[in-house]
């Protein structure tokens, strides 16, 4: 074989683990455009991330978070959570919860910039996936061949991986479409994120280095079709509308675009000689911020699986791939409980049901001993 492990898709959760797993002869196949880009200075990407805390540690421990400019990320040492009445509301502080920081927001390009460094990816097209007894074979469109002990889906939502494997993925719509751009703010966000749920919409300002924040806005595909179809300044008072003010006047740093929002759920995260991994596995809604989060963690945890193996050992043994998807499980059917919950709750424009989430907000930020909890679970 020449590969112990062929990782599919060059993304961040696909380049993690070809760095993670460097004891072991490992293949990174991604295609042309998925080559990082340089970072422009000054110019922030406006698809970014809140990393958790266990996460920024595990990037550390691959080597990525050093060969990140240090210039371009942004601590979140606090966050504030708004109702639809525009009264309720919860703030959790780093500080009170005795955390130096509650994520770090980092932007895509960088962090897959920082990813790649000192990897060698084969650059190409995927074709077929012929899966063996003892192997697996990947074609790409070029006439190329790789053969690998393992092959690792982590390609995406429309994974080919997944599909080659025989897996199934229950799939639905949101209904939903994210606007992300970026705003210089007149008022400084002081490391803060802020969010405001609005009875199905769910409006997000992450903070930035420089006073700017990153925004990502879910809408109903119509209306964020007529938001892109807006020009900077009307734009600019919209989001400082729907924001309440909080920030001051906001000035357009980074255009907007958008992406449509699913749900999917893998019916398994492995079958012989292939594992999922990210969003070829679980898409849930960026409301909590947790998709990048949950696909580092089911690296973190394949990895592991991998570098316990003996030497010589076959990473592509289902035993061993099963032992990955049984610490995986009970993890990612509590965040699809928890963001599918959320999302329901505030989508719901019953006045009886709009007065039990926003008393809810209250209550719980009255309580810090819980408040105290849901950091925790988050900072994994």
């Amino acid at each position: 074989m020449d590969y112990d492990l062929i990782v599919v898709g060059g993304g961040p959760v696909g380049a993690s683990l070809a760095r993670a797993v460097r004891r072991h002869a490992v293949a990174l196949l991604a295609p042309a455009q998925r080559i990082p880009k340089p970072a422009q200075a000054g110019v922030f990407d406006s698809r970014v991330y809140a990393l958790s805390p266990g996460n920024v540690s595990f990037l550390h421990e691959i080597g990525a978070w050093q060969a990140l400019a240090q210039a371009r990320l942004a601590p979140v040492r606090a966050m504030r959570v708004f109702g639809d009445d525009g009264a309720s509301s919860i703030e959790f502080d780093a500080y009170r919860a005795g955390v130096p920081e509650l994520a770090w927001i980092v932007e895509d390009a960088a962090l897959q910039d920082a990813l790649w460094q000192g990897l060698d990816a084969e650059i190409g097209d995927l074709e077929m996936i012929r899966i063996l007894e003892k192997g697996v074979c990947v074609t790409l469109r070029d006439g190329r061949t790789l053969e690998g002990r393992l092959v690792v889906g982590a390609d995406g939502a429309n994974s080919l991986v997944r599909r080659a494997a025989g897996i199934a993925a229950g799939q639905s719509e949101y209904g939903q479409t994210a606007v992300v751009a970026n705003f210089g703010c007149e008022k400084p966000h002081r490391d803060t994120a802020y969010q405001w749920f609005q009875r199905g919409p769910v409006l997000a300002l992450l903070p930035l280095p420089g006073g700017q924040v990153s925004m990502v806005w879910s809408l109903p595909t119509v209306q964020a079709e007529r938001l892109l179809r807006l020009d900077p300044e009307a734009l600019c008072r919209e989001v400082e509308a729907a924001s309440r003010g909080v920030l001051g006047a906001l000035a357009l740093t980074a255009p907007a675009r958008s992406y449509p929002l699913k749900r999917v759920a893998a019916q398994r995260l492995v079958a012989p000689r292939v594992a999922l991994a990210g969003d070829a596995g679980h898409v849930i809604h960026p409301l909590a911020g947790q998709g990048l989060n949950l696909g580092l963690q089911d690296v973190r945890e394949l990895a592991a699986v991998i570098e316990r193996c003996d030497e010589g050992s076959d990473p592509g043994d289902l035993r061993m791939l099963r032992r990955y998807e049984r610490a995986r499980a009970e993890p990612i059917l509590a965040m699809n409980v928890a963001v599918g919950g959320l999302f329901t709750l505030f989508a719901g424009k019953s006045e009886g049901v709009a007065r039990l989430r926003n008393a809810g907000l209250n209550l719980a930020d009255r309580v810090p001993v819980l408040k105290n909890l849901l950091i925790r679970q988050a900072m994994s």
